[in-house]
């Protein structure tokens, strides 16, 4: 079964950085947008650079030049911070919005051609299946954490 899921899991990815490739990004540049995507719409002020570092788990420079890249590209617009001279805000340009808009579609896309010849039925019983399996695995992961803090 492992495997199986990690030949879903490699099908949906090689179709996504196909799509990333022809706008020149990177899947690590794609995951910083997209954390960066979460972090607006969760409704943070200002996003700093920290910010995303902790969230992407990714270094300092490495960060730094993602961001640089980022900003040539045209998805994001870093400006010096209201609060903190010293750091940077950034935020999403309409350009990465219309990114996630394409990756949503490619992600329909992708799982309407996985799913070929499933009944309507099989479609249901696949989403309440997964649902429950994501579940499972958010409990664990919360009973993993409260483990850890204590």
């Amino acid at each position: 079964m492992g495997l199986r899921f990690s030949l879903l899991d490699r099908a949906f990815k090689r179709k996504l950085d196909e799509r990333l490739r022809e706008m020149e990004l990177t899947s690590v540049q794609f995951g910083v947008l997209g954390q960066l995507a979460r972090l607006e719409a969760a409704g943070e002020g200002e996003i700093n650079q920290r910010a995303l570092e902790t969230a992407s788990h990714v270094t300092h420079p490495t960060m730094t030049e993602i961001l640089r890249r980022l900003e040539q590209k045209g998805f994001i617009v870093c400006r010096p911070s209201r609060a903190d001279r010293r750091s940077k805000s950034i935020a999403s340009t309409e350009k990465a919005r219309c990114l996630h808009r394409e990756v949503d579609r490619i992600d329909e896309e992708v799982y309407r051609w996985l799913c070929t010849g499933l009944s309507r039925e099989q479609l249901e019983q696949l989403d309440e299946i997964t649902g429950r399996m994501l579940q499972n695995t958010l409990e664990l992961y919360r009973k993993g954490c409260e483990k850890h803090r204590d």
